[in-house]
């Protein structure tokens, strides 16, 4: 055997052992989950304007802000950003940076951040976490970074909605728009960023795949409480309301193929489906 077929099969098998000790490591990721607390509605607010079939006209139920922490391995993938600790009645009390100081966790750990759309409700905390790879769909992606308002908003709205963005639209930092029906955040199949666009062009859920847990399906907005969720319910300032039908109709049948824990983000009754931080769920 001459010696250039001896060094190129041994570096064959050294590319092929390395490929396969990293599809090890992938596959042995302990993958976990943890609620952070991202603000709360300070008055009940009414059901039947989350309907625009006007439904539960007299229902009025807190609404919380959730945001969540998924570690795989010795990474972090942060799902939506809740509000802006701005001192409104609705900010949380702590921000997320402080949060993940209680496990040790800084900014620059956090890899991914992945926003299930661009609502100022799950963005408001998103520019603390520049170093971080923006996950988003490709819809709402090029409405933020367009220089002119979408119709029916105004210009000072606007500006406010692309604040948090301003690291990834001006300041270089990396993004990944999504234009695929899903995108493997880890790449093993376990965090499933899911295309449910309806509420916005671009929205998306995140499917989670726990050891012991099971499946978790986390809705952004596909819906806001459990009585809408049973019924179909669209709000009015959904951006389509066919799309917003189909996405909730698939997002139910995965649940169910899936035997997936279903939560609400905005519902406070899901807050408990999950340990209380910084315990995670595995």
């Amino acid at each position: 055997m001459s010696i250039r077929k001896s060094s190129a099969r041994k570096l064959l098998a050294a590319t092929v052992a390395a490929l396969c000790s990293a599809a090890f490591s992938t596959q042995a990721a302990e993958v976990a989950l943890a609620r952070l607390d991202c603000g709360g509605q300070p008055e009940p607010v009414s059901v039947a304007s989350f309907s625009d079939t006007m439904e539960h006209a007299q229902l009025k139920l807190p609404l919380t802000y959730s945001c969540y922490l998924i570690r795989h391995g010795d990474r972090y993938l942060l799902w939506d950003a809740g509000n802006a600790v701005d001192g409104t009645p609705r900010a949380p009390k702590v921000s997320i940076v402080d949060q993940l100081a209680r496990i040790k966790v800084r900014p620059e750990a956090v890899g991914f951040v992945g926003v299930s759309h661009h609502h100022a409700d799950h963005t408001g905390q998103l520019a603390s976490f520049p170093k971080a790879t923006l996950l988003i769909g490709q819809g709402d992606w090029d409405m933020m970074r367009s220089a002119e308002p979408p119709a029916g908003m105004d210009a000072k709205d606007f500006a406010t909605r692309r604040a948090p963005f301003a690291p990834w639209i001006s300041a270089g930092a990396k993004v990944e728009p999504l234009t695929r029906d899903r995108h493997d955040v880890f790449g093993d199949g376990s965090v499933l960023m899911i295309n449910l666009p309806g509420h916005t062009p671009g929205h998306h859920g995140l499917l989670v795949k726990l050891e012991k847990t099971g499946h978790v399906l986390l809705t952004g907005d596909v819906t806001h409480f459990h009585e809408n969720y049973r019924s179909d319910g669209v709000p009015t300032w959904n951006a389509n309301r066919a799309d917003s039908l189909a996405s909730l109709d698939r997002f139910k049948k995965l649940a169910a193929n899936l035997k997936a824990t279903v939560i609400i983000q905005h519902d406070p009754r899901d807050v408990a489906k999950l340990p209380v931080f910084p315990e995670f769920a595995k």
